[in-house]
């Protein structure tokens, strides 16, 4: 009986004992002394800002890989589209030749027939003109 009641100090149940040796390291945390808190709040200050960092550099890459695809994809449609437009215009441009090479052609023979209708005149009676008398 000696040794247990050595074991238990003043005296009182085991459970008692050790429930106060424990006690200590199961504080609240509200308990804990600030010079151990702020720390480890620092530490966890920087693991956020860490991870900001990390999530802020993955959305650009993200962003710049979104967008050099848009690019790539807007200059195969506009590609496409400006060759039809210079398709266009060269099929325009060598209309405008051949109606030009035709005007040189043919300008002298409608400038006379013209001319010859406008200079000899000849009086008649149109057919439709009814004549009611």
């Amino acid at each position: 009986r000696g040794d247990v009641r050595r074991r238990l100090g003043s005296g009182g149940s085991p459970w008692r004992a050790s429930r106060k040796a424990s006690s200590s390291c199961c504080r609240p945390r509200s308990a804990l002394p600030r010079r151990w808190l702020r720390p480890a709040s620092v530490r966890k200050n920087r693991r956020l800002k860490q991870a900001k960092e990390e999530a802020q550099a993955e959305i650009e890459q993200y962003r710049l890989q979104r967008e050099k695809e848009f690019k790539a994809k807007e200059a195969a449609a506009l590609g496409s589209h400006g060759s039809c437009t210079t398709e266009v215009e060269k099929e325009t441009q060598e209309k405008m030749s051949v109606i030009q090479q035709n005007f040189q052609k043919n300008r002298e023979v409608v400038l006379s027939q013209l001319l010859s209708l406008v200079c000899d005149i000849k009086p008649e009676i149109h057919v439709n003109y009814r004549i009611n008398g």
